[in-house]
């Protein structure tokens, strides 16, 4: 195994760490705001950092081309340009509605049920990944799958596992993940990593946003209730998270 595979599980790991901690997070904002409110604090929280960062590393990226011809893999430029904002805001779509509908089951489901149907993604990215790509996977791959689902079972789930309706919304964010995930892996080799992950929470943030005025009414002092872990979801779950899994 390369150092750079290495490097990117190691990055996924701990992905996982940070997203298995902010359900706890998420669970314990529901007690003062709105679902959908709150997915659109974090996600503008997260706007703002990766944002930042990728309006930083372009500025670095131009003073360095200005050394090159102007000609010089323009083409090439100007597909990874529009390919990152075709997958950045596709990605945000992807990625709006699964943080909604996960917030929205949390409201009536645990932590701990949410997070093992969330994880069904792990079944549903393969499957998916065949049906629409005809991306054939091994043996191997099919038995990691339902190891994975076997242990998060065990985890996760301390009594009698029935589906409620709160169970039926994060089965809808597992699916939405799904394409998340596929969106991510496609865009990610044609794009520019960091501007996808910066575009995708633009877009989630402002998605979000239309919905909350929509249908809930936040306010400031709800805001500010919630404010610790709009703050741990914004920064880790993310800002770190979900750019890291990119």
């Amino acid at each position: 195994m390369n150092s750079k595979k290495v490097l990117g599980n190691g990055l996924l790991l701990l992905t996982a760490f940070i997203w298995g901690t902010a359900f706890v997070a998420q669970r314990t904002g529901m007690e003062s705001i709105e679902p959908i409110t709150f997915n659109a604090a974090r996600m503008a929280l997260s706007a703002i950092l990766i944002g930042g960062l990728a309006l930083i590393m372009r500025a670095k990226r131009r003073k360095s081309s200005e050394k090159t011809s102007p000609d010089e893999k323009q083409k090439e430029a100007k597909a990874e340009s529009r390919n990152t904002i075709i997958g950045g805001v596709l990605c945000g779509l992807f990625l709006s509605v699964a943080s909604i509908f996960q917030q929205m089951g949390l409201v009536y489901t645990t932590a701990g049920k949410a997070g093992f149907i969330t994880a069904m993604y792990m079944l549903l990215v393969p499957i998916f990944g065949f049906v629409l790509f005809k991306k054939k996977n091994t043996w191997l791959v099919w038995l990691a799958v339902l190891l994975g689902i076997a242990g998060m079972y065990l985890l996760c789930i301390t009594g009698e596992f029935t589906l409620a309706y709160g169970d039926a919304l994060v089965l809808v964010c597992a699916v939405t993940f799904s394409g998340h995930i596929l969106c991510c892996d496609r865009f990610v080799r044609l794009g520019r990593p960091l501007e996808i992950a910066a575009i995708q929470f633009v877009t989630a943030a402002v998605v979000s946003g239309i919905a909350a005025f929509i249908a809930e009414q936040p306010t400031l002092e709800k805001l500010t209730s919630a404010a610790v872990p709009i703050l741990y979801c914004g920064v880790m779950s993310g800002a770190i998270g979900y750019t890291l899994q990119i």
